[in-house]
């Protein structure tokens, strides 16, 4: 490991230093890894945990951990269920600015955080982003979606385009390039995800999408790699140079998140957007930092949220 590893992920992490701690609903935090990672992000001031779950078993994931809850608020619940939508409930009483998934499956939070009258629905379709910090790469790069929606239509699309654009605004970047992905880079009448990155990036030249420039179908090669970009003679401000990467389905984001994890030994932090506050989705597979840096999106997120909103969550 060399001092130029997860040099992103740690930027994103000072800069949410900056901010004040945001109170975080940790849902079913009940095994080591995941209340270890509240407690460290809120020993860095980055969130400002509220641990919600068994309190029993909440205790004993501390003292198997070897870290000190006793500076938290701990709000108790049945089971995992029951967590996440006391989680959510505390979001809706406004006590809470984000959500944080602990050891429950990502399902279960989800359902409540998308449920009609109970949840934190928005006019936004919801989706995820994954934040990878990929070595030898100068920009983190943000893939969307490869968690949530499994075959987005073209109207989903413009949302997880428009949220992802929010989020790199969140993040402190203001030159948002959003490469709209396919296995090719002209429109072909029988590929329908040619088709769809056409129509979003007209979209985005009518001010349906706002907030980056825009360009697709691009083939992954020409959107990341100004040299294949200048080989097959595409001129754009996006060819070559993207941070964002829309994908066709869940399918093409999750092998090339993966791809890049596994191949490239890229990290990848994880945040659910669309919803009235942010949603931290971690895996207890995920390095310590990653976890960190998942939380830190989430408080820059909610800080960008804040200032839209005029200091309120609602």
């Amino acid at each position: 490991m060399t001092t130029e590893d997860h040099q992103k992920f740690r930027r994103l992490l000072d800069r949410a230093q900056q901010l004040r701690p945001t109170p975080t609903a940790v849902a079913h935090p009940c095994d080591p890894a995941s209340i270890e990672s509240a407690v460290e992000a809120a020993k860095l001031r980055v969130i400002e945990p509220i641990l919600v779950g068994p309190s029993d078993k909440i205790r004993q994931a501390a003292t198997d951990a070897g870290v000190d809850i006793s500076p938290f608020h701990l709000v108790d619940a049945e089971h995992s269920h029951d967590a996440a939508r006391k989680a959510v409930a505390l979001v809706r009483e406004g006590k809470a600015e984000a959500v944080m998934k602990g050891s429950l499956h990502t399902d279960e939070l989800m359902a409540a955080v998308v449920a009609r009258d109970t949840g934190l629905r928005t006019a936004r379709r919801i989706s995820h982003c994954f934040i990878m910090d990929v070595p030898g790469h100068a920009d983190a790069l943000v893939i969307t979606d490869a968690a949530v929606n499994i075959a987005p239509t073209l109207k989903d699309k413009v949302s997880i385009v428009q949220n992802a654009i929010d989020l790199v605004h969140a993040m402190g970047v203001t030159d948002v390039r959003v490469a709209i992905l396919s296995a090719m880079e002209t429109v072909n009448p029988d590929v329908p995800s040619t088709i769809e990155a056409a129509a979003l990036c007209k979209m985005a030249d009518r001010g349906q999408i706002t907030g980056a420039v825009l360009d697709g179908p691009l083939a992954l090669d020409n959107a990341i790699s100004p040299e294949a970009a200048r080989i097959k003679n595409i001129a754009s401000p996006v060819a070559g140079r993207a941070n964002v990467l829309v994908v066709p389905d869940l399918e093409a984001g999750n092998m090339l998140a993966k791809s890049l994890s596994f191949l490239a030994g890229a990290d990848a932090a994880g945040i659910v957007l669309g919803a009235r506050v942010p949603v931290v989705l971690t895996s207890r597979a995920d390095a310590l930092l990653t976890r960190l840096a998942s939380c830190a999106v989430a408080a820059l997120v909610a800080e960008d949220r804040r200032r839209r909103l005029g200091g309120t969550i609602q």
